[in-house]
């Protein structure tokens, strides 16, 4: 059975390659997106389930969101016995097994084109349900994604899917994670689009957006069809509120400034040991803890009290500047937190302590809390990620209503101008790779690579042959009508020259038979040694993308890459060979894939 198993996902590799490295395999992509958001919601549901089964057994009245209601020596024991104990968990890790998140899951895209690791999901999967469990000022958003991301990576390599494929999955992932968390399946699809792959190709949409809807039916049959919020209808009661729209806006990209400042500067304790770090960060979140208790947990219950107008004017402030300041420190210090979520409480409370400010000058004409709460969520949103489409999409989700499109877009448009031109702030993920002395490139002729395998443009007619050739050997490369003839060396190909060099020699050269052995037989044709023009080859795996390729080129000195496959049971095959001269004409006018 093990074996019949085998060969079925051999099988499947094999026909899903073959189109998935030209990028057009549209219908092999649509089924990956749904095995992802399948696989994804539930993960998704299980890691939901990690977080609120312990958190209903402890918390008062079997809340999940109750943290306000503990007792002030709980408050302060709770968070800081969770920072020592991540601490000393993350203590006996490696570096790279610390990352994790939405920053790690673009790391894996841009500089292992989305391979990720079992044992890294299964530690983000802990860490994410500690930091939530344990009171920290943290979401389930940024573990989500990371699982989301992992599984269908995982799935690709499982089946040995081209890495352009793998890349594709793991948008899926990202784009299931984030529908299943919120139920907005567009949001999630723009998110990983705008956020994570920085990129918006046609291709791509069919899958993500499968797995997407796939993710949020699966959430929708577990938990209902109740939104993440619950949302009353907001609407913009009068014209003359723009101008105060963007007096609010404006602010909340200071904010969001302010957040990934602070991100930012706690992160140049960077090389002080782990422990140390979650420590300051425990300690740092007490007082937070006992003073505004609401920035405990992921806090959408302050979400749901602020949209409904239940909250003051003081509360509001307090909560939302300490749901700033607890995360964007205790993130910068290394604690394994989510930021979407406390971005969305942060932006939800300063808007809605804005509204009632406004509704102070302007009674009649101001509209409700609850929709400048939305409108500072979407702010803040869009200006952190630096990522309003995304944001828009998820205002829009949230409240069911189009009516908040039109001054949405005018807050999330300038809270992200704001951040990014006035105070010169890049996206909070590009922000934390950059601190880790990271990058990402999102470059178009980078991108334009990495969508297309070296399985679509290689040169398929070639004939792997041994050095040494008799006159039988000879005849034989000749007959096989093959282009390109590879050379086999001791140690594997280590030449590459056309079957044509070869046919010339032989008609040009007489070859006398072997004097003073019986057999008179000719000597053997040195293929390294005619007159012919060579060129020098390095392996590459068919699973790999263009980009790579170049890469192989550039870092080996080689003229051409050979494209090894690798079939059932350990069988290798010489698939084909790639020129650098192939990968240029790709990307300079658009080469026809070759069949």
């Amino acid at each position: 059975m093990l074996r019949r198993g085998r060969e079925v996902k051999d099988s499947v590799s094999a026909h899903f390659g073959s189109r998935l490295s030209s990028g057009e395999g549209v219908l092999q992509l649509a089924l990956l997106g749904l095995l992802s958001g399948l696989g994804t919601g539930a993960v998704i549901l299980l890691f939901r389930s990690a977080i609120e089964w312990p958190l209903e057994y402890f918390l008062p009245g079997a809340d999940s969101e109750a943290f306000e209601q503990l007792s002030r020596a709980a408050r302060v024991w709770l968070p800081l016995a969770g920072a020592l104990g991540l601490g000393a968990f993350l203590h006996f890790l490696s570096v790279t097994d610390r990352r994790v998140g939405v920053a790690h899951v673009m790391h894996r895209l841009n500089y292992h084109q989305g391979y990720m690791r079992l044992r890294g999901a299964l530690i983000q999967f802990l860490l994410g349900v500690g930091t939530v469990v344990t009171g920290q000022s943290a979401g389930r958003e940024g573990p989500a994604v990371h699982l989301g991301a992992a599984f269908s990576s995982l799935l690709g390599q499982w089946l040995r899917l081209p890495n352009n494929s793998i890349r594709t999955l793991v948008a899926c992932g990202v784009a299931a994670a984030i529908a299943a968390s919120f139920d907005t399946p567009i949001a999630g699809v723009i998110f990983a689009m705008e956020v994570v792959m920085m990129e918006y190709t046609i291709g791509v949409f069919t899958p993500v957006i499968l797995a997407a809807v796939t993710a949020a039916v699966l959430t929708r049959a577990v938990y209902g069809a109740e939104p993440a919020f619950e949302v009353p209808l907001v609407t913009l009661q009068s014209l003359w509120e723009i101008p105060w729209i963007l007096l609010v806006a404006a602010l909340i990209g200071v904010a969001a400034a302010l957040f990934i400042q602070l991100i930012e500067s706690a992160g140049r304790f960077d090389s002080r040991p782990i422990m140390l770090r979650l420590l300051m960060a425990g300690l740092f979140m007490v007082p937070f803890a006992l003073l505004v208790p609401q920035v405990m947990g992921i806090g959408y219950d302050t979400v749901e009290q602020t949209i409904n107008g239940q909250l003051a004017l003081g509360v509001l402030l307090g909560v939302g500047v300490a749901k700033l300041v607890a995360t964007s420190v205790t993130v910068g210090l290394g604690m394994p937190s989510s930021i979407i979520g406390p971005t969305l409480v942060t932006g939800a409370t300063l808007g809605g302590a804005l509204g009632l400010v406004g509704a102070a000058f302007m009674p009649e004409q101001a509209s409700s809390v609850g929709f400048y709460a939305m409108l500072g969520m979407g702010a803040m949103m869009g200006a952190v990620l630096q990522a309003p489409l995304a944001a828009l999409m998820a205002l829009l989700e949230f409240t069911h209503n189009p009516h908040i499109i039109m001054p949405g877009m005018l807050a999330i448009t300038v809270a992200s101008l704001v951040t990014s031109e006035v105070f010169g702030k890049k996206a909070v993920f590009q922000s934390m790779l950059r601190a880790q002395g990271l990058g990402y490139d999102t470059s178009p002729l980078t991108q334009a690579l990495r969508r297309v395998g070296v399985g679509a443009i290689m040169e398929r007619s070639v004939k792997v042959t041994p050095r040494l050739l008799d006159a039988e050997g000879v005849a034989a490369a000749l007959s096989a009508g093959t282009r390109w003839l590879l050379v086999e060396g001791s140690s594997g190909p280590v030449s590459l020259l056309l079957t044509a060099d070869l046919a010339r020699y032989r008609e040009q050269t007489e070859v006398p038979g072997q004097e003073g052995t019986d057999s008179g037989a000719a000597p053997p044709v040195d293929l390294l040694a005619i007159p012919a023009k060579r060129q020098d080859v390095a392996a590459v795996s068919y699973q790999a993308t263009l980009e790579e390729a170049l890469q192989t080129l550039q870092r080996s000195g080689a003229e051409v890459l050979y494209v090894r496959q690798y079939l059932s049971y350990g069988i290798v095959r010489i698939a084909g060979v790639v020129h650098r001269a192939d990968i240029d004409s790709y990307y300079q006018v658009g080469a026809p894939i070759k069949p």
